[in-house]
C-alpha cells in the first residue's frame, strides 16, 4: 500500500507506528527498521510519505502492516544464490540469506514466524 500516516497509539513501543485504515480494515503498523534495530536515523515526514505499508496476509491471523522506506524486488529466483549466515544468533523469523548478481545480500523474513514472535505481538510499552 502507499504510505498512509498511521494514527499514533499511546503507551506502545517505539517501533509501533500506530494504526492505519487499509482498504477498510484497521491494521497495526510496525516500523520494520526500528523493530529490527537497524542503524540509521528515523525517517522524516517527507521520507515517510515515499514509504510503503506492506500488509501481512490475512491468513496469518493478524491485521498488521510493515512500514518500509522503500521496496525492491527480484525478477526471478534464478538471480540469487543462497549464502552462509555470519551471525548464528538470529531471531526465528530470519530465514535464509541470498546474494544477487549485483552483490547485494537479501535477508528472507519468514512472515508466518514473525506473526508468532512474542516481541512483535507485544506492542504495549
Amino acid at each position: 500500500f502507499p504510505y498512509v500516516a498511521p494514527l499514533q497509539v499511546p503507551h506502545t513501543r517505539a517501533w509501533f507506528a500506530g494504526v492505519a485504515n487499509l482498504r477498510g480494515g484497521l491494521h497495526g503498523v510496525v516500523d520494520l527498521a526500528v523493530f529490527l534495530d537497524l542503524p540509521g536515523r528515523p525517517l522524516s515526514e517527507g521520507q515517510r510519505e515515499q514509504s510503503h505499508l506492506v500488509a501481512l496476509n490475512p491468513a496469518l491471523g493478524l491485521n498488521s502492516a510493515l512500514l518500509v522506506d522503500r521496496l525492491a524486488g527480484l525478477r526471478s529466483a534464478a538471480q540469487v544464490v543462497e549464502v552462509a549466515v555470519d551471525n548464528p544468533v538470529r531471531p526465528a523469523f530470519a530465514g535464509a540469506c541470498y546474494r544477487d548478481a549485483d552483490g547485494r545480500v537479501w535477508q528472507e523474513i519468514l512472515l508466518s514466524a514473525l506473526a508468532e514472535d512474542a516481541l512483535f505481538l507485544g506492542v504495549a510499552a
